[in-house]
């Protein structure tokens, strides 16, 4: 148990948001901003970060409070949390959006990036949850957004770093769900698709076609789909009426055709 806990009363209710310097993470900050919570942003791009604080705290009457954090290191939650505590943030919400995508085989992936995605997209979130769910329970009364990806369902090479974590925190998400449920404390989880951020190289992806073709989802949409679904209480929100067939039917596709694609794709490219 952590030592001193926060119960504040009448206080400006925060809400603390990881990736939130840009695509899905900006957004669900503004969501949040306009439905009256107070941010707490963070992110390791400061520059970022204080576009952000200025934008908000002009079009709404909220405050902004940022922290520059490498969210990879194994200290991270730590930092946030005690941040908070130190300077007596009632959080409300807590939303684990920050995540990289890197493709490429796992023996070719360097072992410091390796480290970085296993930190980022599952120990820094379970932490976390750990330390501010806590804190919600006492106050009887917390929200929890994870974002995961539709990847999750999707066991596939060049991508065996990413999917497979994005699987960890949906499942954890939803057996948090069931141990929180009867504590007044939510937990929901975003599964989004293809989405127009910048875990997408510009040169490589058309975003404009992707997203006029439906393929892709703009972060905005994203955002706001994500952060109803919290507040209704959802287990979880799968955008786009395409990526809830995926999401279906990618699981009952047979290994040796993967293995087949991924053979002739390698071949391809050598």
């Amino acid at each position: 148990m952590v030592s001193n806990p926060i119960k504040i009363e009448e206080k400006t209710k925060y809400a603390v948001v990881t990736g939130a310097s840009s695509g899905i993470g900006w957004h669900i900050s503004k969501e949040l901003a306009i439905k009256g919570y107070s941010i707490l942003a963070v992110s390791n791009q400061s520059d970022k970060l204080d576009q952000l604080k200025a934008e908000l705290e002009e079009n709404y009457s909220v405050q902004v409070k940022t922290i520059d954090c490498d969210l990879s290191q194994s200290n991270a939650a730590d930092i946030i949390f005690n941040y908070c505590k130190n300077n007596e943030l009632l959080v409300e919400v807590l939303v684990n959006n920050a995540g990289i995508l890197v493709y490429g085989e796992v023996l070719n992936i360097n072992m410091k990036t390796t480290s970085s995605i296993l930190q980022l997209h599952m120990n820094t979130p379970v932490m976390l949850c750990r330390l501010f769910a806590e804190q919600m329970v006492i106050n009887k009364k917390g929200y929890i957004l994870n974002v995961s990806s539709i990847s999750s369902a999707m066991p596939y090479p060049t991508i065996a770093l990413y999917g497979p974590t994005k699987t960890f925190i949906r499942r954890f998400s939803r057996a948090l769900r069931t141990e929180l449920k009867n504590e007044n404390v939510n937990v929901s989880c975003l599964l989004p698709g293809a989405t127009a951020t910048a875990l997408y190289d510009p040169e490589k992806v058309n975003m404009p076609l992707a997203i006029k073709l439906g393929i892709m989802k703009k972060a905005e949409e994203v955002a706001k789909a994500g952060v109803i679904a919290l507040f209704k209480k959802k287990p979880e929100k799968i955008t786009g009426l395409i990526n809830k067939f995926i999401i279906l039917l990618v699981p009952l596709i047979p290994n040796f055709i993967i293995e087949l694609i991924y053979k002739k794709t390698k071949k391809t490219n050598s």
